[in-house]
Protein backbone atom coordinates (compact mmCIF):
# COMPACT_ATOMS: atom_id res chain seq x y z
CA UNK A 1 0.00 0.00 0.00
CA UNK A 2 1.60 3.45 -0.97
CA UNK A 3 0.96 5.70 2.16
CA UNK A 4 3.41 8.22 0.82
CA UNK A 5 2.04 12.27 1.64
CA UNK A 6 2.60 14.34 -0.67
CA UNK A 7 2.12 18.19 -0.27
CA UNK A 8 -1.23 19.82 -1.46
CA UNK A 9 -1.39 22.75 -3.56
CA UNK A 10 -3.03 25.69 -1.89
CA UNK A 11 -5.21 28.40 -3.67
CA UNK A 12 -6.14 31.84 -1.96
CA UNK A 13 -9.72 33.37 -2.89
CA UNK A 14 -8.85 36.28 -5.14
CA UNK A 15 -10.95 39.55 -5.20
CA UNK A 16 -12.20 40.06 -9.05
CA UNK A 17 -11.24 43.59 -9.20
CA UNK A 18 -7.28 41.71 -8.82
CA UNK A 19 -8.03 38.76 -11.17
CA UNK A 20 -8.76 41.75 -14.03
CA UNK A 21 -5.30 42.63 -13.81
CA UNK A 22 -3.59 39.43 -13.71
CA UNK A 23 -1.37 38.68 -16.74
CA UNK A 24 -1.39 34.90 -18.52
CA UNK A 25 0.47 33.50 -15.85
CA UNK A 26 -0.85 34.94 -13.01
CA UNK A 27 -4.02 33.52 -14.36
CA UNK A 28 -2.52 30.23 -14.53
CA UNK A 29 -0.89 30.16 -11.00
CA UNK A 30 -3.97 30.94 -9.22
CA UNK A 31 -7.18 29.38 -11.03
CA UNK A 32 -5.44 26.54 -13.27
CA UNK A 33 -4.14 23.18 -12.01
CA UNK A 34 -2.56 21.10 -14.84
CA UNK A 35 -1.61 17.22 -15.81
CA UNK A 36 -3.67 16.07 -12.21
CA UNK A 37 -3.23 12.57 -13.16
CA UNK A 38 0.32 10.85 -12.93
CA UNK A 39 1.10 6.95 -12.45
CA UNK A 40 1.40 6.19 -8.98
CA UNK A 41 0.56 9.58 -7.36
CA UNK A 42 -2.33 11.64 -5.81
CA UNK A 43 -2.36 15.16 -6.50
CA UNK A 44 -4.91 16.80 -4.38
CA UNK A 45 -5.33 21.10 -4.57
CA UNK A 46 -6.96 22.85 -1.05
CA UNK A 47 -8.76 25.89 -2.05
CA UNK A 48 -9.89 29.04 0.02
CA UNK A 49 -13.50 28.79 -1.73
CA UNK A 50 -15.73 26.92 0.08
CA UNK A 51 -12.73 25.06 1.31
CA UNK A 52 -13.25 22.44 -1.68
CA UNK A 53 -10.50 20.00 -2.72
CA UNK A 54 -10.27 18.64 -5.84
CA UNK A 55 -7.44 16.91 -7.90
CA UNK A 56 -6.98 13.40 -9.60
CA UNK A 57 -5.74 9.97 -8.02
CA UNK A 58 -3.54 7.53 -10.16
CA UNK A 59 -3.09 3.82 -8.53
CA UNK A 60 -0.94 1.26 -11.11
CA UNK A 61 0.20 -1.87 -9.94
CA UNK A 62 0.17 -0.95 -5.82
CA UNK A 63 -2.89 0.83 -4.16
CA UNK A 64 -3.21 4.05 -2.83
CA UNK A 65 -4.47 4.94 0.57
CA UNK A 66 -6.13 8.63 1.41
CA UNK A 67 -4.15 10.08 3.79
CA UNK A 68 -5.30 13.50 5.62
CA UNK A 69 -2.70 16.44 5.01
CA UNK A 70 -1.49 18.65 7.33
CA UNK A 71 -4.25 21.70 6.08
CA UNK A 72 -6.73 19.88 7.53
CA UNK A 73 -5.75 19.28 11.13
CA UNK A 74 -7.69 16.28 11.25
CA UNK A 75 -6.99 12.35 12.16
CA UNK A 76 -8.29 11.05 9.19
CA UNK A 77 -9.30 12.75 5.97
CA UNK A 78 -12.75 12.11 5.93
CA UNK A 79 -13.02 13.13 9.61
CA UNK A 80 -15.10 16.76 9.03
CA UNK A 81 -15.67 16.16 4.62
CA UNK A 82 -17.48 14.15 2.46
CA UNK A 83 -15.74 12.64 -1.12
CA UNK A 84 -17.34 12.43 -4.50
CA UNK A 85 -15.26 10.55 -6.82
CA UNK A 86 -15.55 10.31 -10.79
CA UNK A 87 -13.59 7.38 -12.72
CA UNK A 88 -12.01 8.88 -16.14
CA UNK A 89 -9.78 5.99 -16.57
CA UNK A 90 -9.56 2.17 -16.38
CA UNK A 91 -11.67 0.18 -13.88
CA UNK A 92 -10.76 0.72 -10.47
CA UNK A 93 -11.58 -0.52 -6.73
CA UNK A 94 -12.47 1.81 -4.11
CA UNK A 95 -12.00 0.61 -0.52
CA UNK A 96 -14.31 2.13 2.24
CA UNK A 97 -13.60 0.65 5.87
CA UNK A 98 -13.59 -2.41 4.34
CA UNK A 99 -16.34 -2.31 1.67
CA UNK A 100 -14.81 -2.86 -1.87
CA UNK A 101 -16.56 -0.58 -4.84
CA UNK A 102 -15.96 -1.58 -8.29
CA UNK A 103 -15.82 1.51 -10.24
CA UNK A 104 -16.13 1.13 -13.98
CA UNK A 105 -14.95 4.15 -16.46
CA UNK A 106 -17.44 7.01 -15.69
CA UNK A 107 -18.83 5.86 -12.41
CA UNK A 108 -19.36 7.67 -9.37
CA UNK A 109 -18.65 7.13 -5.80
CA UNK A 110 -19.68 8.84 -2.93
CA UNK A 111 -17.82 8.70 0.47
CA UNK A 112 -19.52 10.36 3.38
CA UNK A 113 -18.34 12.29 6.38
CA UNK A 114 -16.96 9.60 9.10
CA UNK A 115 -14.99 7.48 6.68
CA UNK A 116 -11.81 6.23 7.79
CA UNK A 117 -9.76 3.57 5.78
CA UNK A 118 -10.13 4.34 2.12
CA UNK A 119 -7.57 2.90 -0.85
CA UNK A 120 -7.58 3.03 -4.38
CA UNK A 121 -6.59 0.20 -6.62
CA UNK A 122 -6.39 -0.39 -10.37
CA UNK A 123 -8.39 -3.89 -11.25
CA UNK A 124 -6.39 -3.60 -14.45
CA UNK A 125 -2.86 -2.06 -13.85
CA UNK A 126 -1.66 -2.34 -17.31
CA UNK A 127 -4.76 -0.21 -17.35
CA UNK A 128 -4.76 2.17 -14.72
CA UNK A 129 -7.95 3.76 -13.10
CA UNK A 130 -7.95 7.71 -12.97
CA UNK A 131 -10.08 9.05 -10.30
CA UNK A 132 -10.90 12.61 -10.41
CA UNK A 133 -11.73 13.80 -6.84
CA UNK A 134 -13.72 16.69 -5.25
CA UNK A 135 -14.36 17.00 -1.04
CA UNK A 136 -15.89 19.71 1.08
CA UNK A 137 -16.39 19.59 4.86
CA UNK A 138 -19.62 18.44 5.78
CA UNK A 139 -21.59 18.63 8.88
CA UNK A 140 -23.22 14.96 9.10
CA UNK A 141 -22.78 11.23 7.78
CA UNK A 142 -24.57 9.92 4.77
CA UNK A 143 -23.52 6.88 3.63
CA UNK A 144 -21.42 5.66 0.98
CA UNK A 145 -23.02 5.00 -2.48
CA UNK A 146 -21.64 4.04 -5.84
CA UNK A 147 -23.74 5.20 -8.85
CA UNK A 148 -23.12 3.72 -12.22
CA UNK A 149 -22.98 5.97 -15.35
CA UNK A 150 -26.11 4.44 -16.39
CA UNK A 151 -27.90 5.60 -13.46
CA UNK A 152 -26.68 9.66 -13.72
CA UNK A 153 -29.77 11.58 -14.70
CA UNK A 154 -28.94 13.17 -18.09
CA UNK A 155 -29.98 16.51 -19.14
CA UNK A 156 -30.25 16.95 -22.80
CA UNK A 157 -29.11 20.98 -23.37
CA UNK A 158 -27.99 23.34 -26.44
CA UNK A 159 -28.53 23.01 -30.05
CA UNK A 160 -26.25 21.75 -33.20
CA UNK A 161 -26.84 25.68 -34.56
CA UNK A 162 -25.00 26.87 -31.63
CA UNK A 163 -22.35 24.28 -31.48
CA UNK A 164 -23.40 23.47 -28.04
CA UNK A 165 -25.46 20.37 -28.28
CA UNK A 166 -24.28 18.30 -24.79
CA UNK A 167 -25.82 16.23 -22.34
CA UNK A 168 -25.24 16.75 -18.59
CA UNK A 169 -24.78 13.38 -16.30
CA UNK A 170 -25.90 14.23 -12.65
CA UNK A 171 -24.65 11.68 -10.03
CA UNK A 172 -24.80 14.22 -6.60
CA UNK A 173 -27.39 16.25 -6.38
CA UNK A 174 -30.12 17.26 -4.84
CA UNK A 175 -32.77 14.08 -6.49
CA UNK A 176 -29.60 12.04 -6.61
CA UNK A 177 -26.63 10.86 -4.18
CA UNK A 178 -27.10 12.82 -0.72
CA UNK A 179 -24.66 14.84 0.21
CA UNK A 180 -24.39 17.72 2.66
CA UNK A 181 -22.87 20.17 0.27
CA UNK A 182 -21.23 18.40 -2.59
CA UNK A 183 -23.08 18.70 -5.85
CA UNK A 184 -20.98 16.47 -8.90
CA UNK A 185 -21.23 15.00 -12.47
CA UNK A 186 -20.12 15.87 -15.58
CA UNK A 187 -20.54 17.15 -19.35
CA UNK A 188 -20.52 15.11 -22.68
CA UNK A 189 -20.38 17.30 -25.67
CA UNK A 190 -21.79 16.06 -28.54
CA UNK A 191 -19.57 15.04 -31.56
CA UNK A 192 -18.84 18.61 -33.99
CA UNK A 193 -20.06 20.45 -30.98
CA UNK A 194 -16.95 22.89 -28.79
CA UNK A 195 -19.41 25.45 -26.59
CA UNK A 196 -19.54 24.41 -23.19
CA UNK A 197 -22.02 26.60 -20.38
CA UNK A 198 -22.92 29.49 -22.54
CA UNK A 199 -24.32 31.77 -22.49
CA UNK A 200 -22.24 32.46 -19.46
CA UNK A 201 -23.52 32.64 -15.73
CA UNK A 202 -22.04 33.10 -12.31
CA UNK A 203 -23.58 31.87 -9.29
CA UNK A 204 -22.41 34.18 -6.21
CA UNK A 205 -24.19 31.54 -3.69
CA UNK A 206 -21.33 28.52 -4.50
CA UNK A 207 -17.95 28.09 -6.08
CA UNK A 208 -17.38 25.57 -8.63
CA UNK A 209 -14.04 23.73 -10.14
CA UNK A 210 -14.02 21.91 -13.64
CA UNK A 211 -11.63 19.32 -15.12
CA UNK A 212 -11.33 18.61 -18.34
CA UNK A 213 -11.07 14.73 -19.87
CA UNK A 214 -11.10 12.96 -23.20
CA UNK A 215 -10.00 15.80 -24.96
CA UNK A 216 -7.36 14.57 -27.65
CA UNK A 217 -4.10 15.41 -26.71
CA UNK A 218 -3.31 17.67 -29.67
CA UNK A 219 -6.35 19.93 -29.00
CA UNK A 220 -7.43 22.16 -26.50
CA UNK A 221 -10.21 23.92 -24.61
CA UNK A 222 -10.05 27.98 -24.49
CA UNK A 223 -11.75 28.06 -20.81
CA UNK A 224 -13.63 31.51 -20.02
CA UNK A 225 -13.49 33.00 -16.28
CA UNK A 226 -13.43 36.39 -14.93
CA UNK A 227 -15.86 38.92 -14.02
CA UNK A 228 -18.62 38.83 -17.16
CA UNK A 229 -17.43 42.43 -17.74
CA UNK A 230 -14.11 41.27 -17.36
CA UNK A 231 -13.46 37.88 -18.85
CA UNK A 232 -10.13 36.45 -19.50
CA UNK A 233 -9.19 33.07 -20.86
CA UNK A 234 -6.83 29.83 -19.97
CA UNK A 235 -6.08 27.27 -22.60
CA UNK A 236 -6.86 23.73 -20.89
CA UNK A 237 -4.97 20.89 -22.10
CA UNK A 238 -6.45 17.46 -21.36
CA UNK A 239 -6.73 16.69 -17.48
CA UNK A 240 -6.37 19.90 -16.34
CA UNK A 241 -8.65 21.35 -14.16
CA UNK A 242 -9.52 25.12 -13.73
CA UNK A 243 -10.69 26.86 -10.61
CA UNK A 244 -13.87 29.21 -10.63
CA UNK A 245 -14.58 31.58 -7.80
CA UNK A 246 -18.62 32.49 -7.12
CA UNK A 247 -18.13 35.42 -8.81
CA UNK A 248 -16.39 34.18 -12.25
CA UNK A 249 -18.39 32.92 -15.26
CA UNK A 250 -16.83 29.50 -16.03
CA UNK A 251 -17.11 28.93 -20.02
CA UNK A 252 -15.17 26.62 -22.82
CA UNK A 253 -14.77 26.24 -26.70
CA UNK A 254 -12.53 23.40 -27.79
CA UNK A 255 -10.91 22.66 -31.12
CA UNK A 256 -12.68 19.38 -30.91
CA UNK A 257 -15.35 17.66 -28.80
CA UNK A 258 -14.44 16.67 -24.96
CA UNK A 259 -16.03 16.01 -21.75
CA UNK A 260 -15.86 17.80 -18.48
CA UNK A 261 -16.84 17.12 -14.75
CA UNK A 262 -18.02 19.70 -12.31
CA UNK A 263 -18.19 20.00 -8.75
CA UNK A 264 -19.51 22.61 -6.96
CA UNK A 265 -19.91 23.35 -2.73
CA UNK A 266 -21.41 26.15 -0.89
CA UNK A 267 -24.63 27.61 -0.09
CA UNK A 268 -26.95 25.50 -1.43
CA UNK A 269 -27.15 22.32 -3.67
CA UNK A 270 -29.68 23.73 -6.48
CA UNK A 271 -28.37 23.28 -9.66
CA UNK A 272 -30.58 25.74 -11.28
CA UNK A 273 -29.13 28.33 -8.80
CA UNK A 274 -27.48 30.67 -11.04
CA UNK A 275 -27.57 34.55 -12.19
CA UNK A 276 -27.47 34.49 -16.01
CA UNK A 277 -25.03 37.06 -18.17
CA UNK A 278 -26.72 37.89 -21.09
CA UNK A 279 -24.35 37.89 -24.70
CA UNK A 280 -25.00 41.62 -25.01
CA UNK A 281 -23.76 42.34 -21.44
CA UNK A 282 -20.61 40.21 -21.78
CA UNK A 283 -17.47 41.90 -21.92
Amino acid sequence: MNTSIQPMDNRYAVHPQDAARYDTQQLRDHFLSTALMQPGETRLTYTHYDRMIYGGIMPTDTPIRLETYPELRSTYFLERRELGILNVGGPAIVTVDGTSFAMQNLDMLYIGKGSRDVSFASQLPQQPAQLYVNSCPAHREFPTVLCPQADANRVELGDQATANRRTIYQYIHEQGIASCQLVMGFTELAPGNIWNTFPPHTHDRRMEVYFYFDLPADQIVIHFLGHPQESRHIAIHNLDAVLSPPWSIHAGAGTSAYKFAWGMAGENKAFTDMDPVALADFR
